[in-house]
């Protein structure tokens, strides 16, 4: 499948949020929630980030999305933080690979030195497996952390991926 991933713009709003609130509804993978209206999510996917991508195919169906934004404020402020979402639909054709290498080009881009994930639900075996897959370690383990609809009380792993050298310290 041929996908572009570009900028979001506002006209992508009406086809973003509906994936965006039933992801979050699900309550599995995020600890977003559940019942967030439409203009809290905006605020968290599109306003608090640096910037926001949609993966769009051919038939400009939405296949994906991500934000990217610094981790900390200050001295943690060089590395990134990032948020993916497919569609059920789209889920095992390659697209959150397309969309971490997507950010990873784009956090280099803005000048980031790492990327950190804070909150990845161990439950989430796919998301680990790939994040692992795309050179991430879990470098933390936060027990009981998330509480998962189906399994209840469940880890969370912090996940990081350095993208550039270190800078060498004086």
């Amino acid at each position: 499948m041929e996908v572009l991933i570009r900028p979001y713009t506002p006209a992508d709003w009406p086809i973003l949020w509906p994936v965006l609130e039933t992801t979050f509804a699900q309550g599995d993978t995020y600890a977003f929630p559940t019942d967030w209206t439409a203009e809290e999510t905006q605020k968290a996917w599109i306003v608090v980030p640096l910037a926001t991508f949609v993966a769009v195919s051919e038939d400009n169906q939405l296949v994906g999305t991500y934000y990217i934004k610094a981790n900390q404020m200050g001295n943690g402020a060089h590395t990134a933080n990032c948020g993916y979402v497919v569609p059920a639909a789209f889920a095992g054709q390659g697209i959150a690979t397309r969309l971490c290498k997507h950010s990873q080009q784009e956090a280099r881009r803005l000048g980031f030195l790492a990327m950190q994930f804070n909150f990845v639900v161990a439950t989430n075996t796919r998301a680990v497996a790939l994040w692992q897959h795309l050179g991430f370690q879990i470098v933390g383990t936060v027990p009981r952390a998330f509480q998962h609809p189906q399994h209840g009380l469940v880890a969370a792993y912090v996940m990081h991926k350095w993208l550039a050298d270190p800078p060498q310290q004086p």
